[in-house]
């Protein structure tokens, strides 16, 4: 009897904790829409439910809308959840309907459906809630503008993992399989002869922060990448293929300087693709031609072109090509 008590004891005080838990919770996730539309904005849903009981949180919300009027953003779905252990609300699971999404610039609406699409934070225990990992997955995915679809796949995946022992690395990566893109994006490209999907489109890369990401990133400034290790990004699709590896110093201005090591296979191809359309003028791809051709023959293969791009003292130029000031590495 006493051990049946005890046990009572633990389940009534574990229900109140999970309780007043969920309670804090729904109302973070409801405050933060009221705040939103005090400062201006559209933040509304229809409903809040929350469940989980007793092992996690759940915290849904019917009909969520946002719409900031000062960028033009807007996004709206059936319902989004919000879920977590009940041990730990530092490992958030973000579960989006697999119904419709909109997401809109101004009057311009994208309609985007994905199955099982789960956007993860995890937080690690501390004062200053450090960032662990942060992703983004899902299985088919479809983005679709005016009934006329964009691209689609039969998967995401981007990740964003901290080096257990030094604290201001990051593992970034990104995968999307089967990436189809649609009528108008080919048109756009000017690739009607290539196949309907890409053979590979992905991105797996290191970057180390001047300072890990936690709640400052929030209340006070972005951390500023400071070392860029790109361990490979790659698209191919047909015969045309592109990789790169390398990586770049950046200064605190943001200034990079190093060195990218890119292949091209039949580079030529990507050249007129990028005449006709439009990215560069006739004189221009007859210039560049000329130059990678030479460059290509020194490699021994003239259908592939192996060259670096070089980012030294704020200029960028690939090969022999001088293209002009490098960009600033800044993240506002």
């Amino acid at each position: 009897m006493r051990v049946i008590k005890v046990l009572v004891a633990l389940i009534v005080f574990w229900a109140l904790l999970w309780g007043g838990a969920a309670w804090m919770l729904r109302s973070s996730i409801t405050g933060w829409f009221e705040a939103r539309a005090q400062d201006g904005w559209q933040a509304e849903y229809a409903g809040v439910e929350t469940g989980g009981f007793p092992l996690h949180h759940i915290t849904t919300l019917i009909e969520p809308a946002l719409a900031d009027p000062g960028s033009g953003l807007a996004w709206s779905a059936d319902q989004i959840s919000f879920e977590s252990p009940a041990a730990w609300p530092g490992r958030q699971d973000l579960r989006f309907a697999p119904t419709p999404q909109y997401i809109s610039y101004f009057d311009d609406t994208h309609v985007l459906t994905a199955a099982d699409m789960v956007a993860v934070l995890d937080l690690a225990v501390g004062p200053s809630l450090q960032l662990e990992g942060m992703g983004l997955s899902a299985n088919a995915w479809s983005l679709v503008q005016d009934e006329t679809p964009l691209a689609e796949a039969s998967g995401l995946t981007m990740v964003m993992v901290q080096d257990a022992s030094v604290h201001e690395t990051y593992t970034i990566q990104f995968d999307s399989p089967d990436f189809t893109p649609g009528p108008t994006l080919r048109r756009v490209m000017a690739a009607d002869s290539l196949p309907d999907r890409f053979d590979s489109l992905q991105m797996d890369m290191v970057v180390t922060f001047d300072r890990p990401w936690d709640r400052r990133a929030l209340d006070e400034r972005r951390p500023q990448p400071r070392r860029l290790d790109l361990k490979l990004a790659e698209v191919a699709w047909g015969p045309l293929r592109i990789s790169a590896t390398g990586g770049f110093d950046v200064d605190a201005t943001g200034q990079p300087d190093g060195v990218i090591s890119i292949r091209a296979e039949n580079w030529r191809d990507m050249l007129q693709m990028a005449e006709m359309a439009g990215a560069l003028p006739p004189a221009a791809v007859q210039s560049a031609e000329r130059a990678l051709g030479f460059v290509a023959r020194l490699g021994g293969r003239a259908d592939t072109l192996d060259v670096q791009l070089n980012v030294t003292d704020g200029i960028v130029a690939l090969g022999p090509l001088p293209l002009g000031p490098a960009p600033r590495l800044i993240l506002r």
